[in-house]
């Protein structure tokens, strides 16, 4: 049976400082942490695309957007856990590492801050005089399917991309950050190379961000088909979000601790044993049943029998060698 594993206790498994005492911050300071991070994210994931020259490899912005995630986890990390993404979030709460009442308030201030980040983009494209219309720039870097997608990918396509992407990048977070991983204080560059390429290869089929907040930012500020294609960029990535939370709580199933018994050696219960051997014979020969009883009534003599003690010789028992010797030298003996 499976075991949930330990409530999530802030800061996260693995963004933890050096002391062994856990630091516990108050649920505003995680959410303004959460805001923050994740308008840094928006700003930098949906900035460079649309603030560059026109290129035909998404890779300046996918790097861009994974490097805003390394950086935003290091630096507010160790007060909410880094999550910076619904799908993120679900997945830990799917796991047990968070409560369903945090993970709601988180998700809230992941959508708040990813809302202001866009809002700033949004202003800052105002504001040039070579742009006639925002909403259109927005459209250039908003998550789309159908004939909103650059390589005109389907519904389905998208789905799976979304399902699979959001699925990798919670199960390499959850086991980066896992308590018993070595190497958790690489979380931070794990994840953040893990989105730069998933990143690659979603905008490359249709500005997939495997990240709810961040669509949903950009959905806002783009033209109304983009509000019409967003429950896509829901669904998906938090149903993927789940499947890698469950199966961290297969990964997670604490293994029984060896007994002192059980490291000496194993322990065998002789009635069992013998009882067990009389109930199997019950089916056979005669002959054979004589041969099978009288084996098993071998086991509890074995067992029984006291171990031979080891002789114990006292003092007097042995021969006084040194009266010998006197004897001889003193020529009482020939």
């Amino acid at each position: 049976m499976t075991m949930p594993v330990p409530v999530h206790r802030d800061p996260a498994p693995g963004l933890t400082a050096g002391s062994g005492a856990e630091i516990r911050y108050g649920l505003v300071s995680r959410l303004s942490a959460e805001a923050f991070g994740s308008l840094f994210i928006v700003v930098a994931g949906l900035g460079v695309p649309l603030f560059s020259i026109p290129q035909s490899s998404p890779l300046p912005a996918a790097l861009a957007a994974g490097l805003a995630v390394t950086a935003a986890m290091l630096a507010f990390g160790y007060v909410s856990g880094g999550h910076f993404n619904p799908a993120v979030t679900v997945g830990h709460a799917v796991a047990g590492r968070i409560r369903l009442g945090d993970a709601a308030a988180y998700i809230g201030a992941q959508l708040v801050g990813g809302l202001l980040g866009a809002l700033a983009l949004f202003g800052i494209l105002r504001t040039l005089p070579g742009i006639q219309d925002s909403r259109t720039a927005f459209d250039t870097v908003t998550a789309g399917f159908g004939e909103h997608s650059i390589i005109q990918a389907p519904l389905a396509g998208v789905l799976l991309l979304e399902v699979l992407g959001a699925a990798i990048l919670v199960a390499v977070f959850l086991g980066t950050t896992a308590r018993n991983n070595v190497n958790k204080t690489a979380a931070a560059v794990a994840v953040g190379l893990a989105c730069a390429v998933l990143l690659q290869l979603g905008q490359s089929v249709g500005n997939a961000p495997f990240n709810p907040a961040r669509a949903t930012a950009s959905a806002v500020f783009s033209s109304s088909w983009s509000l019409e294609q967003l429950w896509l960029f829901w669904v998906a990535p938090l149903a993927g979000a789940a499947i890698a939370g469950l199966v961290f709580r297969g990964f997670a199933e604490p293994v029984a601790a060896v007994t002192a018994s059980d490291a000496d050696g194993p322990v065998y219960d002789v009635s069992a044993a013998v009882g067990g051997a009389a109930d199997d014979v019950e089916d056979f020969d005669d002959d054979e049943d004589a041969d099978v009883v009288e084996e098993a009534a071998e086991v509890p003599a074995k067992a029984a029998a006291p171990a031979k003690a080891a002789p114990v010789h006292s003092a007097a028992d042995e021969p006084d060698n040194r009266d010998e010797a006197q004897e001889f030298f003193d020529g009482k003996r020939g």
